[in-house]
């Protein structure tokens, strides 16, 4: 049997830093979607902290800032994501020393729900709330530990090499070619009010454990030449966790801006 607190200790050298998690154009994608299921308290306390600036402005803030030469910029590379091994389920608790996308989720919202913090600090932390929750529904980003979330994995996507977590980073999304405007338009259109309902799951692990279902599927085998076969068979999971994540920003939002929130002990 494998021992949990070696497990634990290998956690911190394998999660990558994801170059764009989603990429610019999948955040803003979420971002926009989740604008449109926003309740009004939340909408009027986001304004409060962000003032004009929109979720999807506000959702690829977290990736253009890591260029940043500011000491919390070397440990904020693993707030994007989670590692949940092929043989069992996430746990916060075997996260590394900095932390993780769940335990970022849980410091910010406690720093956007502080009305004494300062604004810049507030602004950070919904800014990344936004960003993380979006991460979380990409499938590599429940990542296996032992191949930096698919960044090692090299293939060929149409022709350009690129390793496999770009080709769910931004590949699939930009072969569309479509504006993130316009994919969120699509992607919004058909969601009635019951399967918003539905999908407005607030608990982070819900979306872990999708993501990780479906992590697998995405791996080629053998395959490295990926194309047309490829795109056909993905393209409706990554439409389908690209609306998934736009609605749960949005009920995440609505909830952390609830007029009785719950405790940080309790709100996940």
């Amino acid at each position: 049997m494998r021992c949990l607190v070696s497990a634990a200790a290998l956690v911190l050298a394998m999660v990558p830093a994801p170059a764009s998690a989603w990429g610019n154009t999948g955040h803003r994608i979420t971002g926009a979607i989740a604008e449109r299921h926003l309740d009004r308290r939340a909408r009027a306390a986001i304004r409060t902290i962000l003032g004009a600036e929109t979720l999807a402005q506000a959702s690829t803030w977290p990736d253009f800032m890591r260029q940043s030469p500011d000491p919390f910029w070397r440990t904020a590379g693993a707030f994007h994501s989670v590692v949940v091994p092929d043989d069992g389920a996430y746990d916060a608790a075997h996260a590394p020393l900095e932390g993780d996308a769940v335990t970022a989720l849980r410091r910010f919202g406690a720093t956007v729900r502080d009305r004494k913090a300062p604004l810049a600090e507030r602004q950070r932390a919904l800014r990344f709330i936004v960003h993380i929750v979006g991460d979380l529904h990409q499938p590599l980003h429940a990542c296996n530990g032992r191949d930096h979330c698919g960044g090692d994995v090299q293939v060929t996507f149409f022709g350009t090499p690129m390793n496999l977590h770009a080709v769910w980073d931004y590949a699939l999304i930009d072969h569309q070619q479509l504006a993130f405007s316009e994919w969120a338009a699509w992607l919004d259109a058909p969601l009635t009010r019951e399967r918003v309902a539905l999908w407005s799951q607030t608990d982070p692990a819900v979306w872990i454990a999708e993501s990780a279902a479906l992590r697998d599927a995405t791996y080629p085998g053998v395959a490295t030449d990926l194309g047309k076969d490829y795109a056909f068979a993905n393209t409706p999971i990554l439409e389908d966790r690209l609306a998934k994540a736009g609605v749960r920003i949005a009920a995440y939002l609505n909830r952390l801006f609830d007029k009785h929130p719950p405790s940080s002990e309790t709100f996940h």
